[in-house]
């Protein structure tokens, strides 16, 4: 049920049934379309248990539309993405690209040719899937890899969900302009709900010889149509209101109703919220991936994908280093303690932080958490600190130091450290004729074959070429990209997508594989969690 159809009747939803499959909603904003939304979801997860229903939300919008579905454990609810951005959302398409190939094979396996045949024939329950997106065009903004998959994969289920019980919800503000689905996939909805909008809309929406929505001037004024937009299917209703409160009341019981009749999810639901970093404490995950994780693969973020974890290689062979570069401090702080927390797994692994910035600063606070296990070093202690680290990879490969223990550096504020300036590190020690930013140069080019590892954060492209120097660029294959401009992010990693990052995304590259991973990094922990963290990682 969505709402009242004249004085005494209901307006329903029906899938499933003929070529009733799919729907396309729209309405400009402020129409209703929204509300709509959440009324469909929340009818139908009131009306089936979630072994017959599974959802897939992903909320394009600037807002927290979903967000009660996730914070209220919506059993029905297999993803949640709230903000998403096109990454995420089209790795959750290419997720039901392949159960629908599982289905198809498990359909061939019995012999069966639709949902309700197969589950005629016996086979494993499989609930139905609803995909709703809504402000779905944001897909097609650009024209590029992204756009063209998504275009791909959502004509495939608008085409052929039907027969594996996978349903689609389309919603938009308008349907005009080149950003939007192809008309050939878009004739596939045979469902069209129409809400306020302008003529050139109502006719992409419904048919051009329907003119119904010229009546419609409330908001939650509707015509329900499945007819594929043809005048003989209209059926004008009025959605009913849901406020966000009685929303609340009707989910929040769902989830321990599932548990109390002993429903358990096949696999754990994702809840993604784009607008937020992500939390180093709040998922399992984020301490587990340093236990499951290769030896040096270590844990910085939630991946905009499925895949759930963004991890940085740090392998024992040249490159074997990492460069953060970008002024959003905080994120390269909490960044930082991730990789140290990760590294920390390792038996007898060393931690060392050269700060450039003051004690206090959210570096120093991250250092001080995790003392003694890491040992901050402060600026004017940066040149012995390097000739010490120097002098152990020097014995490491004479053969004098065969425990080969591993050791992260991190070095925190490039730019702050002048020390490593070519013009300003001359006779630091009175005697050594190797510079700091020798020093440091040869410990990048040599340290990860021998167990040392450097990670490094400037807040510029200029720091880095000044700070590192140019040659330096080749000792880190791994790197992490904050907001920046296009040229810098070009010189980084010869693209420009780091141009596009948002306050709360990075930008992972790869230079060994090519990889480029969009992720959320993490808040700056509490001390209190540091602390914790560590001695959870250290037991590992």
């Amino acid at each position: 049920p969505m709402g009242r159809r004249g004085p005494d009747r209901l307006q329903l939803l029906e899938l499933g049934r003929g070529t009733a499959q799919h729907v396309l909603i729209g309405g400009r904003t402020g129409s209703g379309k929204s509300t709509l939304l959440h009324v469909l979801i929340t009818s139908a997860a009131l009306w089936y248990a979630p072994s017959e229903l599974e959802f897939h939300l992903i909320d394009f919008k600037k807002g927290v539309e979903f967000k009660t579905y996730a914070n209220e454990r919506l059993p029905h609810a297999r993803v949640v993405a709230i903000e998403s951005d096109r990454e995420f959302a089209l790795s959750v398409l290419r997720q039901l690209d392949r159960e629908l190939t599982s289905r198809g094979e498990a359909f061939r396996a019995v012999g069966a040719q639709d949902l309700a045949a197969h589950r005629a024939a016996g086979g494993q329950h499989l609930p139905r899937i609803v995909l709703v997106i809504d402000e779905f065009q944001e897909f097609f903004t650009e024209d590029d890899a992204i756009a063209r998959d998504a275009a791909l994969l959502l004509d495939r289920f608008v085409r052929q969900g039907r027969a594996f019980g996978v349903h689609v919800v389309l919603g938009s503000q308008t349907l005009a302009g080149a950003y939007s689905l192809a008309k050939s996939s878009l004739g596939q909805m045979g469902i069209r709900i129409a809400l306020p909008c302008n003529e050139a809309d109502a006719h992409l929406l419904l048919h051009e010889d329907n003119d119904a929505t010229r009546l419609l001037t409330r908001p939650g004024d509707a015509v329900y149509n499945d007819q594929a937009g043809l005048a003989a299917g209209n059926s004008p209703f009025q959605v009913c209101w849901l406020s966000a409160d009685e929303e609340t009341a009707l989910v929040r019981p769902l989830a321990a109703l599932a548990d109390a009749n002993g429903w358990q999810p096949t696999q754990p639901p994702v809840y993604f919220e784009g607008s937020a970093p992500s939390d180093l404490d709040a998922a399992p995950r984020n301490t587990n991936a340093h236990a499951k994780a290769k030896a040096h693969e270590l844990w910085v973020g939630q991946s905009s994908s499925l895949a759930g974890s963004a991890l940085v290689p740090l392998p024992d062979a040249a490159g074997g280093n990492v460069l953060i570069v970008g002024q959003n401090r905080e994120a390269a702080a909490a960044t930082c303690a991730a990789l140290l927390l990760g590294f920390a797994a390792q038996p007898q692994a060393q931690l060392l932080a050269l700060d450039g910035e003051e004690a206090d600063g959210p570096f120093g606070t991250v250092c001080a958490a995790l003392a003694p296990r890491v040992r901050r070093v402060s600026a004017k202690e940066v040149p012995a600190q390097l000739a010490a680290v120097a002098e152990l990879i020097d014995r490491r490969q004479t053969g004098v130091d065969p425990e080969r223990t591993p050791l992260l550096m991190i070095v925190f504020a490039v730019q702050r450290l002048r020390v490593l300036r070519p013009d300003d590190s001359m006779g630091f020690d009175g005697g050594s004729s190797k510079s700091a930013a020798d020093l440091l140069a040869t410990i990048l080019a040599n340290g990860p074959e021998y167990g040392v590892h450097v990670v490094a954060w400037c807040d510029a492209l200029n720091s880095v070429q000044r700070g590192l120097g140019r040659r330096a660029l080749r000792d880190f294959d791994a790197r992490i990209l904050f907001q920046m401009s296009a040229a810098d992010s070009s010189e980084l990693i010869d693209a420009d997508a780091a141009s596009r990052l948002g306050l709360h995304t990075a930008l992972l590259a790869v230079d060994s594989d090519g990889r480029r991973d969009k992720f959320r990094p993490c808040r700056l922990p509490t001390p209190a969690t540091l602390t914790r963290l560590l001695a959870a990682a250290s037991e590992l």
